[in-house]
């Protein structure tokens, strides 16, 4: 069923999340509690996020239907619909992230000067579905199979919402648009500042293993960009054969040093 045996903890992790959201759907009456739930679940649910990257990666499961339906939930959670990734990021950003002029997640402005974390966060946000579209130009059958799953999503989300539309809102919707921001807020340190010709200058790193054991090894990021299509559990690996090529500048070895180190940018 699984693909690499590594994904099974994480995938029955955010399932049994979604299993709970859904008896929550289903139970609750309050709106305060609802509104405790959605504020509790922001962190973990954008944490999520990183997973639903790494299968729009490398598929978790060998069945396309398992595949379609994980994404759903996926979704529910991070509001990334299928392929919506695989557009913006992989056939994306992944090509453009070293030409800013360019890039789907772009941190300069078009004077050439650096966005704050607010305005990166913002603009990201608003304009990864746009974005995501207009690279699926040049690819069709991901560009088709996006539109049709998100409608599927859309659809299957307005089913939900018009059978209880708070539980919905507070449950689904709110998470969604919140963990898409949280995403968007997230990868601001990836790239902002490095300038580079060089594929190995171009990335911010985060050694620490809390952060690594959360997001899936996200953190070893310049490994993730030089192979985007090794499984994440093997980015450890890579990284310790290509980290003399990384410049030290580019290392973040605490995961409270790296936020630290990032916020301020854009000053």
């Amino acid at each position: 069923m699984f693909k690499q045996k590594a994904d099974r903890l994480p995938v029955i992790l955010i399932l049994f999340v979604s299993l709970i959201d859904f008896i929550l759907y289903f139970q609750l009456e309050n709106i305060w509690i609802l509104m405790g739930v959605w504020l509790l679940m922001i962190i973990p649910k954008g944490v999520i996020s990183a997973w639903n990257h790494h299968h729009q990666h490398c598929h978790v499961f060998k069945s396309h239907i398992l595949n379609r339906a994980l994404e759903f939930f996926y979704a529910l959670h991070t509001g990334v619909t299928t392929n919506l990734w695989v557009l913006h990021h992989n056939l994306g950003h992944h090509r453009n992230f070293m030409d800013q002029e360019i890039d789907e997640s772009r941190w300069k402005r078009q004077d050439g000067s650096k966005m704050g974390i607010i305005e990166y966060t913002i603009k990201v946000t608003l304009t990864a579905y746009y974005r995501g579209f207009q690279v699926g130009k040049h690819f069709p059958k991901q560009q088709r199979q996006f539109v049709i799953y998100g409608l599927i999503t859309a659809l299957l989300l307005a089913v939900l919402t018009f059978y209880n539309p708070v539980n919905a809102f507070f449950l689904f919707i709110l998470p969604m648009i919140t963990s898409l921001a949280y995403t968007s807020w997230a990868t601001y340190g990836h790239h902002t500042g490095l300038e580079s010709d060089d594929q190995f200058a171009s990335s911010h790193n985060i050694t620490d293993k809390w952060f690594n054991t959360l997001t899936g090894n996200l953190g070893y990021h310049t490994a993730h960009h030089f192979k985007q299509g090794v499984h994440w559990s093997k980015l450890p690996e890579l990284h310790e054969q290509i980290k003399h090529k990384i410049p030290a500048e580019c290392f973040r070895p605490s995961f409270f040093e790296g936020i630290g180190k990032f916020l301020p940018i854009g000053k």
